[in-house]
């Protein structure tokens, strides 16, 4: 289906700033069609031709429609078109004719002139017509409702000829909200109340006035039933402000525990203020869930703050005691318990500052690294780094991936430069590009050096120019998949070398995590030149 723009930059000569209106006309006429009970088709002459092309089209929400298939992208000419044609070269609006029939639909057609005023606001040419096509197949008697209805219909047809409607739209402001069967209430040129829709009047008993509305003076009634004097004075000066001609922007009033939403339109057909129509809308019980949404998220803010609050107690309360353990094994196991679980406080820290379940992972993942560094038992100065980003990650996600990842860093920093150094933690610096879609993630998981190496090899080795330690995170994201490696440049892994079969707890950990929690995969190997690298996979979409 073709936009109103492919359309009309396709069909006709229409200059971008016409058709910047037309998209301002469909944008709000549905107030138009609901108020009509019709059709609205709009529809521009094709260039060279004596044809319309239809470009936009919308069916009214109070009655039923005059065509059930879409006519947008519809080109017509000849006698058909006639009325559409007088609308058009004479700029009246077009209302002769009798009924015509589509398959077994009567409907009445109408003709309405669109005009974009110029800058200095005198009326402008004609640009298009809408077609106004009403299905008379219930035709009936109309009741109050419906007569005042097709009134204010006709005076913002008028308005839509002049060129004075729709009004430019505010910054931030939706075109659905109030409709006209949320509540309509019409004023008179004094400001005073001539017909109120039954919708409105439960609006403003919601309120607490509990008198009929016709006969009052709007502005001076919103001042007074708004709990806060300000407000009321801002609601009040909004319906004055339609009835000298303007379009303030829509505006809701609180009182007694109700919020009812105002939108105050001029009317003035022919340029001739006539009053104003203000559509209103009870908007309490949608306040009411945005409340106690923003309270269920503070909650759950608060919920993480404490978890992490706590989950610091307990690696504080770990470290003290591996300080007090004399045995080198149980003291190790120990501080391994605290950098896991600082890991996870990480999480919920981030979780806390955040207004939604997810977080941006690449500064946990900075903090996690720097943090493995610091504590990394070797004597070999280690670069750690991140490339490429992982972005904004589900809580649930978050949680465990960040577990895999300490371990692996631990595993790497520790275990895969085991050559005496000074020790140097450097800093995290982030490459600008993501990791290639081919590249693998590396980790060392054992620090023995590998099997039977005979002793030549090994002083073969010895002498190589010695690289820089390095471990490098890189993730990327390919069909709904994060991929994650943690490569270094150390030793490598032993021959007989078998994942499935590690007793290391740090090795189980990631391994339990990444096929379970995760639903993901895991594979260890050696890097084709030296070092190890860990690919992780882990699927986004749950």
């Amino acid at each position: 289906m073709s936009t109103l723009r492919d359309l009309a930059e396709e069909h006709t000569g229409l200059r971008p700033v016409d058709i910047d209106h037309l998209h301002r006309v469909a944008g709000d006429w549905q107030l138009l069609s609901d108020l009509s009970f019709a059709d609205l088709l709009l529809w521009v002459p094709v260039s060279d031709t004596d044809g319309f092309v239809c470009v936009a089209q919308v069916r009214p929400t109070t009655a039923p429609t005059a065509y059930q298939d879409d006519q947008v992208g519809r080109i017509v000419g000849g006698p058909e078109v006639a009325h559409l044609a007088i609308a058009y070269t004479q700029g009246r609006i077009w209302r002769e004719g009798d009924p015509v029939w589509y398959g077994d639909t009567p409907a009445r057609h109408e003709a309405i002139p669109v005009r974009l005023r110029s800058g200095d606001g005198e009326s402008g040419e004609v640009i298009a017509v809408v077609g106004r096509d009403t299905n008379l197949s219930t035709a009936r008697t109309p009741s109050q409702l419906e007569l005042n209805y097709l009134t204010t219909a006709d005076d913002l047809a008028q308005m839509l000829s002049d060129g004075t409607f729709p009004p430019v739209r505010h910054p931030g402001e939706t075109t659905t909200a109030p409709r006209v069967g949320d509540g309509l209430v019409r004023l008179d040129a004094n400001g005073k109340v001539t017909y109120a829709s039954p919708n409105a009047q439960s609006a403003y008993r919601r309120l607490g006035f509990a008198s009929h509305l016709v006969g009052e003076d709007l502005a001076a009634l919103n001042g007074r039933l708004a709990a806060d004097p300000l407000e009321g004075t801002e609601a009040a000066n909004r319906v004055l402000a339609a009835l000298r001609g303007e379009a303030p922007p829509r505006r809701e009033i609180e009182a007694r525990g109700a919020t009812v939403l105002t939108r105050a339109l001029p009317l003035m057909p022919a340029g001739v203020p006539i009053g104003a129509l203000v559509l209103v809308r009870d908007m309490t019980e949608v306040r009411r869930r945005d409340r106690a949404l923003i309270t269920k998220d503070a909650t759950i803010r608060e919920i993480h703050h404490r978890v992490k609050n706590n989950l610091q107690t307990v690696a504080a309360l770990l470290r003290l005691q591996a300080r007090r353990v004399g045995i080198p094994a149980a003291r190790a196991a120990l501080e391994e318990s605290v950098r896991r679980v600082a890991s996870i406080a990480l999480v919920h820290e981030t979780l806390s500052m955040s207004s939604d379940e997810a977080v941006e992972f690449d500064g946990i993942v900075d903090r996690v690294a720097a943090a493995a560094a610091e504590v990394a038992a070797t004597e070999v100065p280690v670069r750690v780094r991140r490339q490429g980003s992982f972005g904004v990650l589900p809580a649930e996600i978050a949680t465990s991936l960040v577990i895999v990842l300490n371990e692996l860093l631990l595993n790497a920093v520790e275990h895969a430069f085991p050559e005496p150094g000074e020790i140097a933690v450097l800093p995290l610096p982030t490459a600008p590009d993501a990791a290639p879609e081919g590249a693998a993630p590396t980790a060392a998981l054992d620090g023995s050096a590998p099997a039977g190496q005979p002793p030549a090899a090994a002083q073969e080795k010895a002498d190589r120019p010695v690289e820089p330690a390095e471990v490098v995170v890189s993730a990327h994201r390919f069909r709904k998949q994060l991929h994650v490696t943690v490569a270094d440049n150390g030793q490598g892994l032993p021959e007989d070398f078998d994942a499935d079969q590690g007793s290391r707890l740090g090795l189980q950990i990631v391994r339990a995590l990444a096929t379970g929690e995760l639903r993901g995969t895991i594979e260890l190997r050696n890097r084709a030149g030296a070092g190890t690298e860990a690919l992780l996979v882990v699927p986004l979409a749950r």
